[in-house]
């Protein structure tokens, strides 16, 4: 069925807006995931429109697989092909299972092969130069010990710590109360340190930066507004700088720092895992290969029979 181009993406909008409108009430997905997907679908929805397709119902295998192999020739990154495929596969399925489509056609469609690449992570050494960093005794300086020290402690996604409010924090039983991706709940512990410097930062900091139009978020900016996730990245690179370390450090990176430093320590991967908020005990496991690396490493390095030339 050929239709004007003009009027097809309009024709395709209706049945994303359903798929997407089940995954945020059924599955209660994050909104970014959300957001990355319509733009997916929107994208997939173009190009079907541009070759004469008229809406979703009217899309075979073969070009589904033509837009994926288009994306494939433009060097689209393997992660982002991936999650293309992810948005466009849940789509065809919702709309079989609603019998809105005959058939799923994308039942044979295959993705890349992701190598899962091992996080870069900071040192214990260099940890304690960048929380040691924001050393001043004004209210930026204590807020961003504050955060770091959060950061660093709990293991929190750079999202949950941006919206991160005064009710979700219990300094005195020393834990917090956290709603990740598909808004699941999990509890997570907050060290002596960093309780610590929260309560300092509450103290003396916070009330400092708070205006009329203040809500309970906890990490302020000077207009009294939430820190936005690009101001915790600046924070984070600039106490990095200020702490003379020579790494690309990302605020990701102190997430995978904790994680990396638990296990190092001997904790068990399935608390991790809860800690973290993980879905599935395979996504932690990425940290077992960088501890192995660096077990491997210093197996190298030290063991007598790898030295070339004898003592």
């Amino acid at each position: 069925m050929r239709v004007d181009h003009s009027q097809a993406a309009p024709a395709f909008a209706h049945d994303t807006d359903a798929f997407l409108a089940f995954l945020a009430l059924e599955r209660a997905l994050a909104k970014n995931t959300l957001t990355s997907y319509r733009s997916d679908l929107d994208q997939a929805a173009a190009f079907l429109a541009r070759r004469g397709v008229a809406d979703w119902r009217h899309v075979d295998r073969e070009q589904a697989a033509e837009w994926i192999h288009s994306l494939s020739k433009r060097a689209c990154a393997p992660a982002s092909l991936a999650r293309k495929l992810t948005a466009l596969r849940g789509l065809a399925r919702f709309l079989a299972r609603e019998k809105i489509c005959d058939k799923d056609f994308t039942d044979l469609l295959t993705g890349p092969k992701l190598v899962r690449r091992i996080p870069g992570t900071l040192t214990p050494a260099e940890i304690e130069r960048l929380l040691a960093a924001p050393a001043g005794g004004d209210a930026r300086s204590l807020r961003d010990r504050a955060l770091l020290e959060l950061f660093y402690s709990s293991g929190l996604r750079v999202s949950e710590l941006a919206g991160l409010t005064l009710q979700q924090v219990n300094l005195e039983q020393g834990f917090l109360r956290v709603f990740g991706k598909g808004s699941k709940e999990r509890v997570v512990p907050v060290g002596a340190k960093a309780a610590e410097a929260l309560a300092t930062y509450f103290a003396s900091g916070r009330p400092h930066l708070v205006k009329k139009k203040t809500g309970s978020q906890i990490f302020l900016n000077p207009r009294g507004t939430a820190l936005s996730r690009v101001a915790l990245w600046m924070i984070v690179k600039k106490n990095a700088q200020r702490a003379g370390i020579t790494k690309n450090v990302k605020p990701h990176g102190l997430r995978h720092s904790f994680a990396t430093h638990l296990l190092t320590g001997g904790a068990d991967l399935r608390a991790i895992q809860e800690m973290l908020g993980h879905a599935s005990i395979s996504t932690t496991q990425i940290y077992t290969a960088v501890e192995s690396k660096r077990l491997l490493d210093h197996h190298a390095k030290f063991h007598p029979r790898n030295k070339t030339k004898p003592e």
